[in-house]
């Protein structure tokens, strides 16, 4: 089992409410109160949970930099009262930031007993085929290739 401090499970239980009060205000058709405290609550759990300066150093790398504007001007928007619009350039910023983890995610759902089958579905295997794919994978490989190479070159 994982053990975590006291401050990590004070940051899963803020990313649980924030993920709550997220869900929730989608549901009440984009309750602008609603999904600004959802908002909050996530981003101080990640906060929590992993530390402050390592996300800031999540947040801010070079190649990030457009994932994380669209996902903290979405903050910024629902924030100043335009949930919809908001929520849209949030759900691209997510979905940009956090593409390097749904390969590992995936992978984990396919090996639960009842989802893992429900993925395997005709329709949805091929999305989530798509979805599961990696192309970090494909340049961390290229990189160590070159780099081992060089080193062979060397000798």
């Amino acid at each position: 089992m994982i053990s975590l401090t006291d401050t990590q499970k004070i940051g899963m239980g803020l990313t649980g409410f924030g993920v709550f009060f997220l869900f929730f205000g989608m549901i009440l058709f984009f309750d602008k109160a609603l999904l600004a405290i959802g908002n909050v609550l996530f981003v101080a759990g990640l906060a929590f949970v992993i530390g402050l300066e390592r996300t800031f150093r999540f947040f801010f790398q070079k190649h990030k930099m457009k994932a994380t504007g669209f996902f903290l001007g979405g903050v910024f928007v629902v924030l100043i009262g335009w949930p919809l619009i908001g929520m849209i350039f949030e759900i691209y910023g997510f979905f940009l930031l956090f593409r390097g983890f749904f390969p590992v995610v995936v992978g984990f759902i396919r090996r639960v007993p009842v989802l893992g089958s429900l993925l395997n579905l005709p329709g949805i295997r091929s999305f989530v085929d798509k979805v599961g794919e990696s192309n970090n994978m494909e340049f961390k490989t290229y990189s160590l290739q070159s780099t081992s190479s060089k080193i062979a070159k060397k000798q």
